[in-house]
C-alpha cells in the first residue's frame, strides 16, 4: 500500500507540472508602477496608457541628473532599458516593453519637468499617441513638455479600435478663438458600448490622468484629477462655443424627449493627504478634501455657433482655508475640467454635442 501511495504522489506531481508547463504565457506589456529613487518628485508619477509623466521638485538640474527609474510590470514582461539603468531626461525617453510570450511589444514615452504647471491654455500643442490612434495635449515650457493634460480617448479605444483619430471624442481644431482649439464631440460607442452599458462617451479634456485599465469596470475611478499648485487660484477664464445634439438617452439607451445635453467647464483645488494622492470621477465635487470650486452656472451656459467669454470665480467650500505651509510644500492639486456632457460620466447626453473650448487661463496669485 505504501508503494502504490507513494506511485500516486510521484503520478500527481507530473500532472501538476503538465499542466504547468502547457499553461500559456503572458501575453500582457505593461508598466503598472514606475517608482524614482531620492526625494526627486513633486507627485506621484502620471501613468496614462503609454506615456509617463514626471514632475521634479525645482532644484533639480535636467542636464547633470541621471534618473534611474524602477519599474513594476505585468507578470513576466521585461523593458528595454531595464529597470534601474540611468538616463538623462533633458528630452523625453522611450522605454520598450515586452511580453512575456515574446509576441507583443509596447512603447513608453516618460518625459520630466522641473517648472510649475502653465496656466495660460491656447490648446496649440497636440500629437498623436505612440500607435497613432488619438491624439493627445500637452503645454510647453523652458522647452520642456508637460503632459498634464489627459482624455477618456484611451477607453474610447477599447470600443472603437478601428477609429480614426479625428473620430475620437476629444481632438484638435483647427478654428479656434485664436489658432486651434480643442474640440470635445460626444460620441456613440456603438454595439459594444450598449453592451458594457456604456452607449456615449462623451468629449472631455481635464488636468490629471486616465487610467486605461480601469476604463471598462470602473469608469468613474479611471479619471484622476489635478496636478500639484503653490500658488492661490483666483479665478478661470476662456471661451467656448457650443451646440447639443439632437437627441438625448440615457444610460439604458431610451430617449428622452424632455433633456436638452449641455456642457460643464470647472476647476477645483483639493488638499492631498497620505490616504487622498488624487480625487477621481467618484469624488471630484463631494470630497471632504475640495478646498474651493469654479464652476460655470447654468446662467452661464450658452448655445450658440460664436465664441462666448467666460469668468468664474473659486468659491472656498464651508470651513475651508489655504494654508501658506501646505502650499509651500505641495499639498494641494488643482484641476480643469471640461466635457461636451455634463452627465457624460453616467453615460447619459446627446451623441454629437460638442463644446469648443480656447484661450483658458487659470488666473492665480
Amino acid at each position: 500500500m505504501k508503494f502504490k501511495h507513494l506511485l500516486m504522489c510521484a503520478f500527481m506531481c507530473l500532472i501538476c507540472m503538465s499542466c504547468i508547463q502547457d499553461e500559456p504565457l503572458n501575453a500582457e506589456c505593461d508598466i503598472l508602477e514606475c517608482f524614482v529613487p531620492g526625494d526627486l518628485l513633486k507627485m506621484d508619477p502620471q501613468i496614462e496608457n503609454d506615456r509617463i509623466f514626471l514632475m521634479l521638485k525645482p532644484t533639480i538640474n535636467l542636464d547633470t541628473t541621471d534618473i534611474a527609474i524602477d519599474f513594476v510590470l505585468t507578470p513576466g514582461a521585461t523593458i528595454d532599458p531595464p529597470s534601474g539603468t540611468p538616463r538623462n531626461f533633458k528630452q523625453p525617453q522611450t522605454y520598450v516593453v515586452t511580453s512575456e510570450n515574446k509576441k507583443y511589444h509596447k512603447a513608453y514615452t516618460i518625459s520630466c519637468s522641473t517648472d510649475g504647471i502653465v496656466t495660460k491654455y491656447g490648446f496649440e500643442h497636440v500629437e498623436l499617441n505612440s500607435t497613432k490612434k488619438y491624439y493627445i495635449f500637452y503645454e510647453v515650457q523652458n522647452n520642456q513638455k508637460q503632459y498634464i493634460w489627459a482624455s477618456g480617448n484611451a477607453g474610447f479605444e477599447f470600443i472603437a479600435s478601428k477609429a480614426q483619430p479625428e473620430d475620437y471624442p476629444t481632438t484638435p481644431y483647427d478654428f479656434g478663438k485664436d489658432g486651434k482649439c480643442v474640440k470635445m464631440e460626444t460620441k456613440s460607442t456603438g454595439v459594444l458600448g450598449q453592451i458594457a452599458k456604456m452607449p456615449i462617451a462623451a468629449g472631455s479634456l481635464f488636468i490629471g490622468e486616465f487610467i486605461s485599465a480601469m476604463a471598462m469596470t470602473q469608469p468613474l475611478q479611471a479619471t484622476h484629477f489635478g496636478v500639484p499648485f503653490d500658488f492661490i487660484p483666483v479665478c478661470l477664464k476662456g471661451s467656448y462655443q457650443y451646440k447639443p445634439g439632437p437627441v438625448y438617452t440615457e444610460k439604458d439607451g431610451s430617449v428622452n424627449p424632455n433633456k436638452t445635453d449641455i456642457f460643464d467647464i470647472y476647476a477645483i483645488l483639493y488638499e492631498t493627504d497620505e490616504q487622498v494622492k488624487y480625487l477621481d470621477g467618484s469624488n471630484f465635487l463631494t470630497s471632504p478634501n475640495l478646498i474651493s470650486i469654479a464652476r460655470l452656472g447654468d446662467e452661464d451656459k450658452v448655445i450658440s455657433n460664436d465664441w462666448t467669454d467666460f469668468k468664474v470665480f473659486f468659491k472656498m467650500q464651508p470651513g475651508k482655508t489655504i494654508e501658506i505651509e501646505k502650499l509651500l510644500a505641495n499639498k494641494y492639486n488643482v484641476s480643469i475640467v471640461m466635457t461636451s456632457s455634463i452627465n457624460g460620466n453616467l453615460f447619459q447626453g446627446a451623441v454629437g454635442s460638442v463644446l469648443l473650448v480656447d484661450e483658458v487661463e487659470l488666473v492665480h496669485f
